[in-house]
């Protein structure tokens, strides 16, 4: 099936590179008008043309947003619901990683990561939720991880941000259906061949494990029952699933797309 989400407009968290690019390219594809909006303002542009370059009357704008503050937030939520006339779907993808042992890990690192990928991801829903109640209509989906589901060895900040935002997503499905506002989160597993992992990950434990980046990249496979990392189409075929009226009776999930390693 294509185009399940004709005419649809969403806002995409994080989207100008990597997982927040393809969510949009994805969107984009079934149909949806996209607000690309990025702390990366340039990339967040470049992501905006490649959708406009797909024709078919998509629309897509690029906007700079830093989701820890409460005012360009607001301020994107309502720039799309003016300008489009509605919101059906709010994607809050922008995270963060910075990962230390916990007895070295300075205070505010750790409070940066909080401030992202939890607090940023509340401030989105606050503001989505204005709109879509009023709609009486409207999907969110975070992308969370799974480390929401289980502790990360020495990326404390991160799962207590994760885990935080799967008590984020059901609280706010509670509050946001009667209002027929659903919320639901999508757990991915390692993105194997993401830039993060090609770029900068494989190297860095490389490094601190003595060994090669190929047997770094083999470790985490082993650990996939499925002997494969996650990939872009695993976690955007979820999404859009979602983000669709085929998920008309979910909300308040955490779905996990990790091959089978995590279970919960």
């Amino acid at each position: 099936m294509t185009n399940r989400l004709q005419d649809q407009v969403a806002i995409v968290t994080g989207g100008a590179q990597g997982l927040g690019e393809a969510i949009c390219l994805r969107l984009a594809e079934e149909g949806c008008h996209v607000v690309v909006t990025d702390v990366n303002e340039a990339a967040a542009q470049e992501t905006a043309a490649r959708i406009q370059v797909m024709g078919k009357g998509r629309r897509a704008q690029a906007m700079k947003i830093d989701v820890t503050s409460e005012t360009q937030v607001a301020e994107m939520v309502d720039w799309t619901a003016r300008e489009f006339g509605k919101l059906d779907i709010v994607v809050a993808n922008a995270g963060i990683v910075l990962a230390g042992d916990i007895e070295d890990f300075p205070l505010e690192r750790w409070q940066t990561v909080i401030n992202v990928n939890l607090i940023g991801y509340f401030l989105t829903v606050k503001h989505a939720a204005r709109v879509m109640k009023a709609q009486r209509r409207g999907v969110i989906v975070q992308i969370n991880s799974k480390s929401g589901k289980k502790g990360s060895f020495k990326n404390s900040a991160y799962a207590a941000s994760k885990f935080g935002g799967i008590g984020l997503t059901q609280s706010a499905a509670l509050e946001l259906a009667e209002f027929g506002v659903r919320v639901n989160a999508i757990c991915p597993g390692n993105l194997l061949d993401s830039p993060l992992w090609v770029n900068s990950l494989y190297q860095q434990y490389a490094k601190r494990w003595g060994i090669t980046e190929e047997e770094v990249r083999q470790k985490y496979v082993n650990e996939v029952p499925m002997k494969r990392g996650c990939t872009y189409e695993d976690v955007t075929n979820v999404l859009v699933f979602l983000a669709s009226d085929q998920s008309s009776y979910m909300t308040g999930q955490a779905i996990n797309v990790t091959g089978g390693q995590e279970m919960r």
